[in-house]
């Protein structure tokens, strides 16, 4: 064997361990969610006798609160991208120095600690009754989700050409129709991208979700499993079937999407 041949087997053992360790602890997620028992230090390392009564436990008792962060995280990617989209757009297009400064304050609104931003949104949400309330939450995550999808979508908009929206303005579009006839086709790929992280910050909120909900009426699953762990620690098969479920809508889309992360649709679109 050679010693690139012998370089590559090495590196790609190294690869193998290094990725058996990340995994690791979501195998036992899995494999702790099918034990029979509730006890996860005396389960075995395969699940030979598989049970699935902690997820049926599970969807009984935290099945609201899925649908819960999903109707959250899905009005968080919405409010974010109407948000995101034209402000990406106009920061990308103007030449001015007052963009510099506006994206200064982007970066730097990315900097402040989540909890000052939820005690601040704590004190408005108590004053105008958002308090325990979907849409409080939807505006909560967006602050966060908000600045990141702003900088994805800019940094796509500043590579199209100019041409398309002036083609389209010649016709007779106005600058809104040419937005969202050209602009948001072609930016497809970015848009994506910027609503996926939308979607996993909001999906794992959990500081907003604890400091904004006094009640048990609104309760995303972070902080459904968050307070099961109070009640359930001789439970931890239902524990891990609930975090085995939390996990599977950010697999899907991560495995659905990874196709559109990688933006270039402009080269298409120019020929």
């Amino acid at each position: 064997m050679t010693d690139s041949a012998t370089r590559r087997a090495t590196y790609t053992m190294i690869g193998i361990v290094i990725l058996a360790v990340l995994l690791f602890p979501v195998y036992w997620m899995v494999n702790a969610s099918l034990q029979p028992s509730g006890n996860t230090l005396t389960a075995g390392f395969l699940p030979l006798d598989p049970s699935f009564a902690g997820y049926r436990r599970a969807l009984s008792e935290q099945g609201g609160n899925l649908v819960t962060s999903l109707i959250i995280a899905t009005g968080t990617v919405l409010l974010s991208l109407a948000i995101a989209a034209p402000c990406a757009y106009a920061l990308s297009q103007f030449r001015s120095r007052w963009v510099s400064i506006g994206l200064l304050a982007i970066l730097i609104s990315q900097m402040i600690p989540g909890i000052v931003i939820a005690n601040a949104l704590y004190t408005a949400y108590e004053r105008i009754g958002l308090l325990n309330s979907i849409p409080g939450l939807i505006v909560a995550n967006c602050s966060n989700a908000l600045p990141f999808a702003i900088l994805i979508l800019r940094s796509f908009m500043l590579s199209l050409p100019p041409s398309l929206v002036e083609a389209a303005r010649v016709d007779g579009a106005g600058l809104f129709r040419a937005f969202v006839a050209i602009v948001l086709p072609i930016s497809r790929n970015s848009l994506i991208t910027a609503g996926l992280f939308s979607f996993l910050f909001s999906w794992s909120d959990f500081l907003f979700a604890l400091t904004l909900t006094t009640k048990g009426g609104v309760r995303p699953v972070t902080l459904g499993i968050y307070q099961y762990l109070g009640t359930q620690v001789q439970n931890w098969n239902a524990v891990m079937a609930t975090a085995v479920l939390s996990a599977i809508p950010a697999v899907v889309l991560l495995i659905v999407a990874q196709k559109y992360i990688a933006a270039g649709a402009v080269g298409g679109a120019v020929k």
